[in-house]
């Protein structure tokens, strides 16, 4: 993903490792010999968040997760999953790509499939730069509101976007 991309995923575990101290985050969590962004284990809640940043097709990492869910590879009797996507998939003329609606569709499907996968997608209001590119002002503030945003629906005060 770049450096930058590294950094904010370091970033957002450090901040969610301060906020839910219990949960043992790491970044390039695996899961079947597949990496996960960040994840973290308590109990039998499996927590997995995919940073969706410049990817061409997220769906596929909606797609890896279902599969593993289909393959019994996950252990857990609660997965949660959270796909973060940033500004790169708004279109100018409002609205979200068709990338990011089908990596929802697909992550949405997997949720309501299986009794023990619930899945949100939030908006990470950042807009990566291209490689060699300044990091954009602001970057931390978003990562910081989107920790809050991730605790709150693990606390259950959020319910599922729709």
């Amino acid at each position: 993903m770049g450096s930058f991309a590294d950094d904010v995923g370091a970033y957002l575990r450090r901040e969610l490792s301060a906020r839910r101290p219990t949960v043992p985050w790491e970044t390039e969590y695996r899961i079947g010999g597949t990496p996960v962004d960040l994840g973290g284990r308590t109990g039998e809640r499996l927590v997995l968040v995919e940073l969706e940043w410049r990817r061409a097709d997220p769906a596929d990492n909606t797609a890896k997760l279902c599969r593993h869910v289909a393959e019994g590879s996950i252990e857990a009797d609660t997965v949660v999953v959270f796909q973060l996507f940033t500004r790169y998939y708004d279109l100018a003329s409002g609205g979200v790509s068709s990338k990011r609606k089908n990596a929802e569709f697909v992550g949405r499907t997997v949720a309501d499939v299986s009794d023990h996968v619930t899945y949100y997608p939030l908006d990470f209001d950042v807009a990566p730069p291209k490689r060699g590119g300044d990091r954009p002002d602001g970057w931390r503030d978003a990562a910081n509101a989107i920790a809050t945003a991730i605790c709150d629906r693990l606390d259950g005060s959020s319910a599922p976007e729709e």
